[in-house]
C-alpha cells in the first residue's frame, strides 16, 4: 500500500465530513490545527492501519478517531495553546540542569489538593520543577492497587477534591515553573469503570472493550506463557466474573481489567480520555504497565511489537492535539525491551529500572563492576530523550539486571538475585538493612524487595540500635545514592519523604485494606511539621546543597555521559561532556577509603581540577583519595 497516497485521500474525505466542527475554531486555531494534521496524520494512519487495517470498517474507526482529536484540541484551553508553543520552541526542556522532580501520593504528602497546593513553596525551597501527583482519580474503595484501578479517568477521588481542585493546582503550579506529570493507566481499568459495568450487564459492545470467555478454554491456552505478577495475592492471569458468567483478563488484580487493544473503540476511547488528562494541565503522562498492552497467542504477551506501534499512535495523537505533553516509559521490563521504548515519537522519557536496581546492588556488594558494564551496555539513549533516575519510588524493586551481562563477569543471575533479596530483607548476615519481601512466589521463593530509602541503607537498624557509627554510615549512604541521580544524566526523581529520611511505617499491618500488600511500607505520609523541621536535617540540608549544585552548572543538564572502566572495583565513575567542559564524577561504593591512579584523569585533558562538591582546587597529577562512600565531582573546561 501506498500509505502517503492513502492517507492523503482518507485526509481529505474526513476533512470534508467534519467542515463543520473544523469550522467552528477560530481561523488561527484552525490553520494551526489543520497544519499539525498535515504534519502528523500520515504517520498515524500507517500506525493505526498496522494494528487494525484488517477491520472491515477501518475507515470509520479512523475518521471517528480524527473527530475525537478535533474534540480535543477544541476543549483544550487557550493558556496550555500558549504553552504547546513554548515547549514546542524548546522541544528538549526536560533535559535541562534545572530539572528536579519529586513523586507523591496526594493524601500522603498534603492531605487533599487544596492542601497539596499550598506546599508549593515547599516544593520551590528544594529546586523541585517536576512533580509527579500519584494515582488520583475516582477508584474502588478499599484495596485499589494504590489507585491504579481507575474507575474514573474524568473525576478525582473524593477524598482528595475535585476536577476544579486538580485544574487550580495545575494552573497554580505551571505559573511558577512546576511540571506536573500524571499517570495514564491504560491498561486496564477497575471493574467498577462504567464500561465494565455496562460490561457485566450483559453489553456485547462494552464486553469487547475487555478480554472476556465463556470459560476457561482459551484463558489455559494463553496462560501457558504467562507470567504471575503478584502470586501472592492469587495465582494466575484471569478472574471469573459470576455477574455476567464469564471468565475475564486481570494481569495485576481481579478488580483490574486488561483492556483489549485489539479492538479499536478501545484505543479511541482510551485516546479521549488521554486528551482529557492533558487538558487539565499536565506537562507528561506517566504510561503505567505499557508492556502489557498488547496480548498475542503463544508468547509472554510483554513487550510485544504492536504495543510499541500503539504507543506511537497514542504520541501522534498528541503531536497533534497537545503537543507540550510527553509520555514517561513506566517498563519494568528486562533492560533490553526498556529501551525499546524510548524514541521521540514514543516515549520521550522513561524510568531507569536498571539504575536503581544497580544502584542498590553496588551498595550491597560494595563493588560496581555490574553497574558499570549494565549501564555501558544500555546507559545512553537518543539524545531526543532523557531518563527519569530514581532509587526510590512508591512500588517495590525488582532485580531487572540483564542474566548474559552478569554471566559474563561470573555472576550467576538468579543466584545473584537471591542474595540481593536475602540482603535487604535483612536475613543475610552483616545486612545493614531493614526491607520486606514483597509478592514472595510459594512455588519458587522468588520475591521483591520494599522499603523506604532510609530503612534500606541502613538507618533505621542504626537508630534502633542507638549506633551513631552506624548511622554515620547510613546518612553517607543515603546521600551517595542521591548523587548518583543527580549527576548521571536525566531527571532525578525523588520519592516524597526520601529527602526527610524517613524510615518504615509499618502501619499498614493494621489496615484491612493495605495488611496484604507491604508496599504500603514506604509509602510514607509527610506531615507538615516534617516539611518545618527535618525528622534528619543532616540528609535534607546536605541533599538541597547537592541540588544547588546541579542546578547552577550546565554539565549535569544537557550534556552526554560516558560510562568509564571502574578505575578500582569499588568506584563507579562516569564522564559527563558538552562543548566547553568536561565532568568526571567518581562514586565510592565502600565504606573503606580508595585511592584513585592520576592516570585515570588523563581523559580530563588537564591536570587541575575543580571539586564542584567541596568548591577547591584538585591537582590531579597526584590522583585522589575518596573516603568512606565519598562521591566527588571533578570539572574542567575545555582547552
Amino acid at each position: 500500500m501506498n500509505f502517503k497516497l492513502e492517507s492523503a485521500k482518507t485526509l481529505k474525505r474526513i476533512l470534508k465530513s467534519n467542515e463543520t466542527n473544523i469550522d467552528a475554531l477560530t481561523p488561527a486555531h484552525k490553520k494551526l490545527f489543520l497544519a499539525r494534521l498535515d504534519e502528523h496524520f500520515a504517520a498515524l494512519f500507517e500506525l493505526y492501519y498496522q494494528v487494525y487495517g484488517w477491520q472491515y470498517d477501518f475507515h470509520f474507526h479512523i475518521q471517528s478517531l480524527v473527530q475525537t482529536l478535533i474534540a480535543g484540541f477544541k476543549e483544550r484551553p487557550a493558556h496550555l495553546k500558549t504553552k504547546d508553543k513554548q515547549k514546542l520552541a524548546q522541544p528538549h526542556w526536560y533535559k535541562s540542569e534545572k530539572m528536579l522532580g519529586i513523586a507523591c501520593y496526594v493524601d500522603l504528602f498534603g492531605g487533599d489538593l487544596k492542601k497539596l497546593k499550598k506546599r508549593l513553596p515547599y516544593f520551590k525551597s528544594m529546586g523541585i520543577n517536576y512533580v509527579h501527583l500519584m494515582p488520583l482519580y475516582r477508584s474502588p474503595q478499599g484495596d485499589s492497587d494504590g489507585g491504579y484501578a481507575v474507575s474514573d479517568y474524568r473525576t478525582v477521588n473524593p477524598a482528595l477534591g475535585n476536577m476544579a481542585d486538580l485544574e487550580a493546582l495545575t494552573k497554580a503550579f505551571n505559573k511558577e515553573g512546576i511540571n506536573i506529570v500524571l499517570d495514564f493507566v491504560f491498561n486496564h481499568t477497575s471493574n467498577e469503570h462504567e464500561w465494565a459495568l455496562k460490561a457485566k450487564q450483559g453489553s456485547e459492545e462494552y464486553q469487547a472493550y475487555y478480554y472476556m470467555f465463556d470459560d476457561k478454554t482459551v484463558p489455559d491456552q494463553y496462560e501457558q506463557h504467562l507470567r504471575e505478577i503478584f502470586p501472592q495475592v492469587r495465582r494466575g492471569n484471569f478472574t471469573y466474573e459470576p455477574t455476567c458468567d464469564k471468565w475475564v483478563w486481570t494481569t495485576f488484580n481481579s478488580f483490574q481489567w486488561d483492556l483489549n487493544y485489539s479492538n479499536p473503540e478501545v484505543f479511541n476511547a482510551i485516546t479521549s480520555e488521554m486528551l482529557f488528562l492533558a487538558n487539565i494541565g499536565c506537562d507528561a503522562l506517566r504510561l503505567d504497565a505499557l508492556a502489557f498492552i498488547w496480548k498475542e497467542m503463544g508468547t509472554n504477551c510483554e513487550n510485544q511489537d504492536k504495543a510499541h506501534t500503539l504507543i506511537q499512535a497514542f504520541n501522534r495523537c498528541l503531536q497533534i492535539t497537545a503537543p507540550a505533553v510527553v509520555f514517561k516509559s513506566e517498563a519494568i521490563v528486562h533492560p533490553d525491551e526498556v529501551v525499546k521504548y524510548i524514541d521521540k515519537n514514543e516515549c520521550q522519557l522513561s524510568y531507569n529500572p536498571l539504575l536503581m536496581a544497580l544502584i542498590w546492588n553496588s551498595l550491597a556488594t560494595r563493588k560496581t563492576r555490574l553497574l558499570t558494564a549494565s549501564m555501558q551496555k544500555t546507559g545512553v539513549i537518543s539524545d531526543d530523550c532523557t531518563w527519569v533516575n530514581y532509587v526510590r519510588c512508591h512500588d517495590d524493586i525488582g532485580w531487572t539486571f540483564d542474566d548474559d551481562v552478569a554471566a559474563e563477569l561470573g555472576i550467576n543471575g538468579e543466584d545473584h538475585r537471591y542474595f540481593l533479596n536475602q540482603f535487604y530483607t535483612g536475613r543475610f548476615p552483616g545486612s545493614f538493612a531493614n526491607g520486606v519481601a514483597f509478592g514472595e512466589n510459594p512455588s519458587t521463593g522468588d520475591c521483591r524487595v520494599c522499603g523506604s530509602l532510609a530503612s534500606l541503607c541502613g538507618l533505621e537498624r542504626a537508630q534502633a540500635e542507638n549506633d551513631l557509627a552506624g548511622i554515620d554510615l547510613a546518612v553517607k549512604r543515603i546521600l551517595l545514592v542521591h548523587s548518583v541521580i543527580l549527576s548521571v544524566g536525566g531527571i532525578p526523581l525523588l520519592y516524597a519523604g526520601d529527602e526527610l529520611a524517613l524510615i518504615n511505617d509499618y502501619g499498614y499491618q493494621n489496615d484491612p485494606s493495605k495488611q496484604h500488600d507491604v508496599r504500603w511500607v514506604n509509602r510514607i505520609d509527610v506531615p507538615d511539621d516534617m516539611l518545618k523541621q527535618s525528622p534528619n536535617p543532616e540528609v535534607t540540608d546536605a541533599l538541597k546543597s547537592l541540588i544547588s549544585i546541579r542546578q547552577k552548572h550546565p554539565i549535569f543538564g544537557d550534556a552526554s555521559t560516558s560510562f568509564l572502566p571502574a578505575p578500582n572495583e569499588h568506584c563507579f565513575a562516569y564522564l559527563r561532556e558538552t562543548e566547553l567542559e568536561r565532568c568526571l564524577c567518581l562514586v565510592n561504593f565502600s565504606e573503606h577509603s580508595l585511592s584513585i591512579h592520576p592516570q585515570t584523569f588523563d581523559l580530563l585533558g588537564q591536570s587541575i581540577a575543580t571539586d564542584l562538591i567541596t568548591q577547591s582546587t584538585v591537582d590531579l597529577s597526584e590522583g585522589v583519595n575518596l573516603s568512606s562512600y565519598q562521591f566527588t565531582w571533578l570539572k574542567v573546561l575545555k582547552s
